[in-house]
């Protein structure tokens, strides 16, 4: 490189530099150049569906509490120390100033639980026992020993009247994430999904409002922070929310609830008939679909309606019980058709059964009754 090069690549470099180093040497020695936190600007009012969500939200949240079940396992080199470690997580609701706990049942139901706690809103912890469960209807219910000051029941509404569009808001713990708030609407009614055994849970609500792991067992509310169902699960093929979850209408809750917290357990209703779902053979032989009724148990609805069981003439010949293919103007085509149907009743309710006696079709009248009666 010649002298005349190098003098142009110098005089190149300090205009660089020059213009680099100037203006942050200008800015160190000037103060008056110096970055400063930009002006706030003054907020507007908040618009009146948000202060009813902001308000609807402190009013309920304290009503809504974290579950954490606890596995016991050996550590230790030899492996003889037992210590409890999480297993689960999900929501939970107060139902009452008694201390009973409303969740999901398959919250509970994990593998190696020892105990279950329950955290409310101001983070104190509880021990929860155990008082019932329906894995039918994928509700439970728990208990702690808390005073009642803390014990802030959620407001009951109804699912009944519900329309699809209406705002909803989900109150829950997702990913661990306490006391998170989504929105959403309505977006379908009178879904069905299974629960833990298979059998079909009808009436489910459809929601936009994320829900997400840790959501299962937490409240759907109106936009008057009443309870209209118990967030269960989402519909994704990743496992997180996609824009469909389904909660639990909060008119079956108020009903099973009551039930497991004064029995444990949901008292089934019952026709009082013994029946078996028709196989392709039978189908085809009797030119329909239905369930038959294996036997009739006396005291019940069904005996006093006079249907009929299986049974045998003087010669030992097959005579056929009747066969139901309706209750309620609803087809039945399996055994599992009819206990959603019965779900929607209660004890003393009358319900109309559709059947099929030597190839001729009758209807009766069928009181329903509790099981065990």
């Amino acid at each position: 490189m010649n002298r005349m090069s190098k003098l142009v690549l110098a005089v190149l470099l300090g205009v660089v530099a020059g213009g680099y180093l100037v203006p942050r040497l200008d800015a160190w020695w000037n103060p008056a150049v110096s970055a400063k936190p930009r002006p706030i600007e003054p907020r507007e009012e908040l618009h009146g569906d948000e202060r009813a969500t902001i308000e609807t939200f402190k009013r309920v949240a304290p009503s809504v509490v974290f579950i954490n079940t606890m596995a016991e396992v050996r550590t230790g080199y030899f492996r003889t120390s037992l210590t409890e470690v999480n297993a689960g997580q999900g929501s939970g609701f107060i139902w009452d100033e008694a201390g009973h706990i409303v969740t999901n049942y398959h919250v509970l139901a994990v593998r190696g639980v020892s105990s279950v706690k329950v955290q409310l809103s101001d983070r104190s912890v509880y021990d929860a026992e155990f008082v019932g469960g329906s894995p039918d209807h994928d509700l439970a219910v728990l208990k702690i020993r808390a005073g009642a000051d803390k014990m802030l029941p959620v407001p009951v509404g109804t699912s009944n009247d519900l329309e699809v569009g209406q705002q909803v808001l989900a109150i829950g713990n997702p990913f661990g994430w306490d006391q998170t708030l989504t929105t959403g609407v309505v977006s379908a009614l009178g879904r069905s999904i299974k629960g833990l055994r298979g059998r079909l849970i009808e009436g489910v609500i459809q929601t936009d409002a994320a829900i997400n792991p840790g959501n299962s067992g937490g409240p759907l509310l109106d936009s008057a922070g009443r309870l209209v169902g118990v967030n269960t699960s989402i519909y994704s093929p990743t496992g997180s929310n996609t824009g469909i979850g389904f909660a639990i209408p909060v008119d079956t809750v108020n009903r099973i609830v009551p039930q497991l917290i004064s029995k444990g357990e949901v008292a089934r209703l019952v026709l009082g008939v013994t029946i078996q779902t028709l196989g392709r053979e039978a189908r085809q032989q009797f030119g329909t679909q239905g369930v038959m009724i294996r036997e009739v148990s006396e005291g019940f609805g069904a005996a006093e309606a006079g249907l009929r069981g299986v049974s045998w003439d003087e010669d030992g010949r097959f005579i056929p019980g009747d066969i139901i293919t309706e209750v309620d103007g609803q087809p039945i085509e399996t055994v599992d058709d009819l206990y959603p149907i019965l779900d929607r009743h209660q004890a003393g309710d009358v319900v109309d059964v559709r059947a099929i006696r030597d190839g001729r079709p009758f209807s009766v009248q069928v009181e329903l009754k509790l099981a065990g009666e």
